[in-house]
């Protein structure tokens, strides 16, 4: 039995549909806060459990009969650590056999703010005595992308990326590779480092969508301060948008960059260029 922790989200969500291209529904077990908000997994014959990163006793209980886990890390930044524990032990305390951990990309030399508590994941997993394997994400397309609408508001791609490499991938990308170590043998100690195929500057993001709009986009490369101001006076809330400026940060100085195609050999294909995500992006509205 197959377990994902966040199964409502983005990625979970993508994990299930592509696990149930090579898994009979009745071997994967959806881990959600809440069951209601995943009925229609449960129709289509999915094992719908409670289970609540805050809240051991609903871990431990959740746990029960499963033999392999993906652990989606927790989308409560600051968080993070203390949830993914709670998971782990949890974990261990059911004898599981494999447990999978979405990460960041080159966790342990990362400038990425966010790195520190994948980092510290990572060691958990690591002195917990539980197999485990590590699926090291680069950052999603759709990071970018939905800061599309604001682009062609402004005539202005804002970043703090200078022209720093980024090889993003779609999410599906990221969701396929999951479900393909999930469901794979002998993974104990295997580390993936996923990155899209092709990198681009913000720069070149901003090219890419004058070509796809025909309206003109340039891109102005501000001071991290600065671009997190600017995050904050379009809405986001101010720890997001201090996030965001220090992922930016961390492309220029090489954190978002890998050209091993490590992602593309192990989906079997390859991952979807930044222009079409662009292009679905512009679809959506």
């Amino acid at each position: 039995m197959i377990a994902i922790t966040g199964a409502s989200g983005q990625l979970g969500r993508l994990v299930i549909d592509e696990l149930l291209t090579t898994t009979p529904a009745s071997e994967i077990t959806a881990l959600v806060r809440t069951p209601e908000s995943i009925s229609d997994l449960a129709e289509r014959g999915i094992t719908v459990r409670q289970a609540d990163y805050n809240e051991p006793g609903t871990l431990i209980e959740a746990l029960k009969g499963i033999k392999k886990l993906l652990l989606i890390s927790s989308s409560e930044v600051g968080q993070r650590a203390q949830q993914h524990q709670n998971v782990i032990n949890a974990a261990k305390e059911n004898g599981i056999g494999l447990i999978a951990y979405t990460s960041i990309l080159h966790a342990d030399t990362s400038p990425l703010g966010l790195a520190e508590e994948h980092r510290a994941t990572e060691a958990m997993l690591s002195e917990s005595g539980i197999p485990f394997a590590l699926l090291r994400n680069g950052w999603y397309s759709e990071n970018y992308t939905a800061g599309i609408p604001a682009a062609l508001q402004l005539g202005t791609l804002y970043g703090c990326a200078g022209d720093g490499l980024i090889a993003s991938a779609a999410r599906a990308d990221y969701a396929a590779a999951a479900a393909k170590v999930i469901t794979l043998d002998n993974q104990g100690g295997k580390i993936y480092e996923l990155s899209g195929d092709k990198a681009y500057t913000l720069a070149e993001l901003a090219a890419k969508i004058s070509q796809q709009t025909g309206k003109e986009i340039g891109y102005v490369n501000l001071p991290e301060a600065d671009y997190a101001s600017a995050l904050e006076q379009a809405g986001l809330p101010a720890p997001l948008a201090h996030m965001l400026a220090d992922s930016d940060t961390g492309a220029s100085q090489g954190g978002l960059y890998d050209n091993s195609q490590t992602l593309s050999g192990l989906i079997g294909r390859p991952t979807t260029p930044i222009a079409e995500s662009v292009k679905e992006a512009l679809k959506g509205g």
